[in-house]
């Protein structure tokens, strides 16, 4: 039998090519940790923009901000690029800093098992299995779509497909599509659908408040000034970051929220004449209390003759229908959800062992929780981008990313350093953040504000979002606190075997 050989091993495996995992490889290779390794389940980067191609599908978030601050791209077609644009943006992201060549593709992590003895982790993934000083996880929270436990959906006869698996071989034209969920998903595709069906039923459970999406074309002679004068990028980035840094007022202090609810009722109003639609489709709830959206087509489309708003709570689905609990049965060929992801639950903590062999997922027991948003007491050396308290409703998570990036650059640097084989949060450092965390968020829009969204996680803690501005939290992560952090020390060599003693 040939001797057995210890797996590959890299300093730092990368989880996930999307905005973070890229912008994690990027810095850490300008800042000398070249040898990493990047693991990409699907056959090419992008991370949610290559998961998601459902008709409309666009960024809420200005394209000047929506982008890596290393990478500007003076190309932007629009002021809110549409999917396409920002996957193909990252691909060649990935080709100009030679990220492809250090990415294995079709390698999804199933496991990742922290050795105490080794002072490293050890990875089982579908191809062969990998060790690795530093695992930085870049899955994303709107990786994962959730589908709700409806009673029947089994049995139903017709597609049903969420909308971040939309299927482009089924052809739409002249079909009964129900459409569940009214979220930033749906308010994108249902325009794109509607003229296109026969019947388009929109089961909807709480009203979105809905925006004027401010979106036209970038003109040549802008694209013209940023690719000669770089600055002037860069300026209208920070006039837009700095804008939207405002926007964090009305959920922070719900009093506030007067002004933008205003313009959102003019906006529904306006675009809806209907007394009994317009009563359906008015929001119960404080502005931002769920995710804001963003449309001027969602609204007039659900006035076409073609289409229905359906309020009553789905009770069951049936072979060819859905029925409501007035004990109305809708007949319907298509189910399309556009019911969001799995985000308070993050698939990852299922896959990551840590001290003593604890799953993150059991540690959290349901609430994620996280120093900074990124580090974890009892899990050496595993970072977590846009992990807990870091999503954002105001501004751009590419920016809180980045922040966590060069918090992960400073870790590695200080384990060079101190000669240190491991670091982590202390646990009364995580439990202080974490007791701000919950503090700074009572009172604010989340958590006071009249609804049920998926900020909030399963015990009613908003473990999602940030609650503050994203420039507070990027002077948060500027600096490494030694004193909030646990070393651990390298593994003892083992003794060398004494000689076997000459022979007389």
């Amino acid at each position: 039998m040939p001797p057995a050989t210890d797996p590959p091993h890299h300093r730092v495996a990368v989880v996930g090519s999307g905005f973070g995992g890229l912008a994690a490889a990027v810095r850490l290779r300008e800042a000398g940790f070249d040898d990493l390794v990047i693991l990409e389940k699907a056959d090419d980067v992008g991370g949610t923009w290559r998961e998601n191609t459902y008709p409309g599908v666009a960024c809420d978030v200005p394209s000047h901000v929506y982008s890596l601050s290393f990478a500007p791209n003076p190309g932007w077609t629009r002021t809110y690029s549409e999917g396409g644009e920002i996957w193909a943006y990252l691909r060649d992201v990935a080709r100009r800093h030679g990220l492809y060549e250090r990415i294995r593709f079709g390698c999804e992590l199933l496991e990742a098992a922290w050795d105490e003895d080794a002072r490293r982790w050890r990875l089982a993934t579908s191809q062969e299995p990998l060790t690795a000083d530093v695992v930085v996880s870049a899955t994303g929270p709107l990786h994962e779509p959730a589908i709700p436990d409806l009673p029947g959906l089994d049995t139903f006869a017709g597609a049903a497909f969420h909308s971040a698996r939309w299927d482009h071989d089924h052809d739409l034209r002249g079909r009964r599509v129900a459409v569940v969920g009214t979220g930033a998903s749906a308010v994108q595709f249902v325009p794109r659908i509607q003229p296109q069906v026969a019947r388009l039923m929109v089961f909807q459970r709480t009203a979105p408040w809905i925006l004027p999406r401010t979106d036209r074309p970038l003109r040549p002679w802008e694209h013209r000034l940023y690719r000669a004068v770089p600055g002037a990028q860069r300026a209208m980035r920070a006039a837009i970051f700095w804008a939207r840094e405002l926007l964090v007022l009305p959920f922070l202090h719900p009093r506030l929220a007067a002004g933008p609810e205003r313009i959102a009722r003019r906006h529904l109003e306006r675009q809806v004449r209907d007394p009994q639609l317009r009563r359906a489709l008015s929001p119960t709830h404080r502005i931002g209390c769920k995710r804001i959206l963003l449309s001027n087509e969602y609204y007039p489309a659900l006035t076409r003759d073609n289409a229905e708003v359906v309020t009553d709570a789905i009770r069951e689905v049936r072979e060819h229908a859905i029925v409501t609990a007035d004990g109305r049965e809708h007949e319907v060929d298509t189910i399309v959800f556009g019911t969001g992801f799995h985000v308070t639950d993050m698939p990852i903590g299922e896959r990551v062992r840590g001290r003593g062999g604890r799953r993150l997922a059991d540690v959290w027991q349901g609430s994620p929780q996280a120093h900074l948003g990124t580090i974890v007491h009892g899990f050496p050396n595993l970072f977590l981008l846009l992990g807990p308290n870091t999503g954002l409703g105001h501004n751009s998570v590419v920016f809180m990313m980045e922040a966590q990036v060069g918090l992960v650059v400073a870790a590695l640097r200080h384990l060079r350093d101190t000669g240190a084989a491991a670091l982590e949060p202390r646990a009364e450092a995580q439990a202080a953040f974490v007791a701000e965390m919950d503090a700074r968020s009572r009172g604010t829009v989340w958590t006071s504000g009249g609804c049920r969204s998926w900020y909030l996680d399963a015990t009613g803690r908003n473990s999602t979002l940030w609650p503050g501005s994203s420039s507070a939290f990027a002077r948060r992560l500027a600096r490494l606190r030694p004193q909030e952090l646990l070393l651990t020390p390298p593994p003892i060599a083992a003794p060398a075997p004494a000689p076997e003693p000459a022979l007389a």
